[in-house]
């Protein structure tokens, strides 16, 4: 038996054993809007009053092309340096509520995970990738400044592969970054979920007080350099945001979305 939890784009089924299968599904990327960050927003919140939830995996549909495909840069179309900051206010009061969740998060990664999508996926606890997923920072190709070099260097990233992401801007397959740790498993796509839930089912045998007691100490031991980082990010973005190359590659980057969802 499960229960179901709806907040927009996001479904939660929390199962007896309080594992809560986290779906998120906003065709056709799973792009996050504004309106995305405040349904974060409002899952954090209700896991905090909810003490039948002691895990959670954030997954996304069978047939979805992405588990998140970063922002969504409809939303970048004429954005000032004024805009931008009014954006990241709202952004910065949703993210931490979300990273700051007191249970065991596991991300099971099918898709292709870009820019935010990489940082949500850097804030659960454990990851489980399918060997081909894809994974990118590209807000260099936007004129832009990503936030998540702080974030990697506290999970201990290779610092060389770090600024390899954020520089170039490529895709990188999970298989390819295996190595920097960023992963607990690294399977074939059909493998993935199995092993997400089995980890889930685990932890949900242990001890609540415990598990949540462990968990802000992971927190408090991560301490808060990485978000210092990501907000004077946010800063340098904010004063690219107006420049021509900002403004050209994000409708380039729409303009090959659209290619993309041409049949």
């Amino acid at each position: 038996m499960t229960v179901r939890h709806s907040f927009g784009a996001f479904t939660l089924d929390v199962r007896d054993n309080g594992v809560g299968l986290l779906t998120f599904s906003r065709p056709p990327v799973n792009a996050v809007s504004l309106s995305v960050y405040e349904e974060i927003g409002r899952f954090a919140d209700h896991v905090a009053a909810d003490q039948t939830v002691r895990v959670i995996v954030i997954t996304a549909p069978d047939d979805a092309r992405a588990w998140c495909g970063g922002a969504d840069l409809h939303e970048f179309k004429g954005m000032t340096a004024e805009k931008r900051k009014e954006r990241y206010q709202f952004i910065n009061a949703q993210l931490p509520r979300f990273h700051h969740i007191d249970r065991p998060m596991i991300a099971a990664i099918r898709g292709a995970t870009v820019g935010v999508g990489v940082m949500l996926a850097g804030m659960c606890d454990l990851r489980v990738a399918a060997e081909d997923a894809r994974f990118a920072c590209p807000e260099v190709d936007y004129g832009l400044v990503g936030g998540s070099a702080g974030l990697f260097a506290s999970l201990r990233m290779p610092e060389a592969k770090v600024r390899e992401m954020i520089y170039t801007g490529r895709t990188f397959t999970a298989r390819e970054l295996e190595s920097t740790g960023f992963f607990n498993y690294v399977v074939p796509s059909p493998a993935v979920l199995p092993i997400a839930l089995d980890l889930a089912n685990q932890m949900a045998r242990k001890s609540m007080p415990t598990l949540r007691a462990r968990k802000l100490a992971s927190l408090t031991w991560e301490g808060s350099e990485w978000m210092d980082a990501y907000l004077e990010a946010q800063e340098a973005s904010s004063a690219l945001v107006e420049h021509p190359e900002s403004e050209a590659g994000v409708l380039a980057a729409l303009e090959r979305q659209k290619k993309q969802s041409r049949p």
